[in-house]
């Protein structure tokens, strides 16, 4: 009884930089950083920000342009795992390394198909070299395009999106995509990338090793006057609060710390969270929208109460967060994972906690979404929880994880129909490690779920219908036109015809596109 006086307190709203600072932590894991990373550098960079004489609206673009400028890398992990393997050990190592001249080709190509086959690394090297900068080019446009398309969708201004486009221009209009130098990349995101590779070298070497860093690369990568600016104040610009301390010292700066979230724009941004992790996978795309439907839909079939009905929905969209801090590497391998990639894996929901826990008012929602591979016979993880230590509703979306899982293909297996799926909880049931209850509950909701309407948005006909949504799921020309028996040329043509219809340029405008109108079935492929 004391548990269901607890649980039902009231808690205050979170504030919508909370939730973004929690995105911020999802993003450092990304970065192979630890967690508050994104955070510290918000931190020097509005101390740089105030020393420059930036306005207030200057200083706040800088304080949310640092703070998410790396959310674009995730959503292009399926495309940087398959030139350097391990996604996140790569971007961790490439901040020690300048990103121009010899010792960065240097970088890159001993990072080629890292921890994979000599025949495997030879392959992708030769046709890494074919185009070097036209691959890298397009991989640069990608991020920075899905990076301003996730800023619109979790509310950030069109300021901080336009800041988004710089994130890999250099000072000396060296870098990429457009080779903008100088006082034509804006002072908020050179302001943002200096602080940001400041944060990781002075936590790594201490002051004097990140005053060394910026002065190495001033004029090259960074403004030389924001490099004489930190020179001049380094200690009271790169000391940063206590370990603990961070994320209340990081809010306190926040443009908009004081804005506590209404139901409705919570839910929002929770979607949001969502279909940002599934962009990391194109065989994920989607699984967090319908896990958390269905989840919710089995919820009310099991009778629990609408405030736990909705806290179940909120769960399923961000249950998958800490996916994030798990290499591409794993998540696409096709054949069984070792020892360690097992560990690894099992670690994603505790990181899903991690993220969530400092938010106040997603308490119960990050213990939630954190159980949802937990069994009732304990044999789940992370934490082997069992029996009493999981309500209903934490045996509820652990059973819509399953049966929607079973729904998506993945590297290793196909996806399964209905029956299939509803076998395969029914076997876990069995085997005692999903509960019937719930069980029965998702299989009544999924059985009852409305159809898709047959739309097609943007004047699409029903074949680049399927173009999209193959694109939307990671397929190549080759891999469309062997879908579709027709010619590779075809496929081309096709899907450039569907590019310019729905005002797409990549794969992730695709996907969001998809997503956004409905055209994504995870059942139907």
């Amino acid at each position: 009884m004391a548990s269901r006086a607890a649980a039902s307190t009231p808690r205050p709203a979170p504030s919508r930089a909370e939730v973004l600072a929690a995105l911020s932590v999802a993003i450092d894991l990304g970065l192979g950083q630890p967690a508050e990373h994104m955070l510290r550098s918000a931190l020097i960079a509005t101390r740089i920000a105030d020393r420059f004489g930036l306005t207030r609206q200057q200083r706040d673009c800088t304080y949310y342009a640092t703070l998410i400028m790396w959310i674009g890398c995730h959503a292009d992990s399926h495309e940087y795992a398959q030139w350097f393997g391990d996604d996140i050990a790569v971007r961790h190592d490439a901040y020690l390394v300048d990103w121009s001249g010899l010792p960065y080709q240097r970088f890159l190509l001993s990072n080629i198909a890292r921890g994979q086959s000599v025949v495997r690394r030879l392959s992708v090297l030769a046709s890494l070299l074919a185009n070097a900068r036209g691959h890298f080019s397009q991989l640069i446009h990608s991020h920075c395009t899905s990076a301003g398309l996730l800023a619109e969708q979790i509310g950030l201004s069109a300021d901080v999106q336009k800041m988004l486009a710089f994130t890999f221009e250099r000072f000396d209009g060296g870098g990429l995509p457009c080779g903008a130098s100088g006082d034509a990349i804006p002072i908020e995101m050179r302001v943002a990338q200096l602080a940001e590779m400041l944060e990781v070298h002075q936590r790594s070497y201490g002051v004097d090793g990140a005053i060394a860093m910026a002065r190495g690369r001033r004029g090259g990568q960074f403004d030389p006057q924001l490099v004489d600016l930190v020179t001049a104040d380094a200690d009271r610009i790169l000391t940063g609060p206590p370990t603990g301390d961070v994320w209340a010292a990081a809010l306190r700066e926040a443009p908009d710390r004081g804005v506590r979230l209404g139901p409705n724009a919570l839910d929002a941004l929770l979607v949001a969270l969502g279909d940002f992790v599934d962009l990391k996978c194109p065989f994920t795309l989607g699984h967090s929208r319908a896990v958390a439907t269905l989840a919710a839909d089995a919820a009310a079939v099991a009778g629990l109460e609408t405030d736990t009905v909705a806290l179940v929905r909120r769960a399923g969209h961000v249950h998958d967060l800490g996916r994030i801090g798990v290499s591409n590497r794993i998540w696409s391998k096709p054949g069984p994972l070792s020892a360690a990639e097992f560990e690894r894996m099992r670690l994603h929901p505790y990181m899903t906690v991690r993220i969530l826990s400092h938010v106040a008012g997603l308490e119960r929602v990050a213990q939630l979404a954190g159980n949802h591979h937990e069994c009732v016979d304990g044999s789940g993880y992370p934490r082997g929880l069992s029996d009493a230590a999981l309500p209903m509703a934490d045996r509820v979306l652990a059973a819509a994880v399953a049966y929607q899982s079973a729904l998506e293909p993945r590297p290793y297996r196909e996806a399964q129909a209905p029956n299939g799926a509803a076998r395969r909880v029914r076997e876990r049931v069995k085997s005692g490690a999903l509960d019937a209850a719930a069980v029965a509950a998702v299989l009544h909701a999924a059985g009852h779920r409305a159809e898709r309407p047959n739309t097609r948005p943007g004047g699409l006909t029903p074949r680049e219908i399927e173009v999209l949504c193959l694109v939307a799921r990671g397929a190549s020309n080759k891999d469309i036109a062997k879908t579709l028996v027709i010619s590779e040329k075809t496929a081309r043509n096709h899907v450039e015809r569907t590019y310019a219809k729905i005002g797409v340029s990549n794969r992730i405008g695709a996907s969001m596109y998809a997503l956004k109108h409905g055209l994504v079935d995870p059942v139907a492929v």
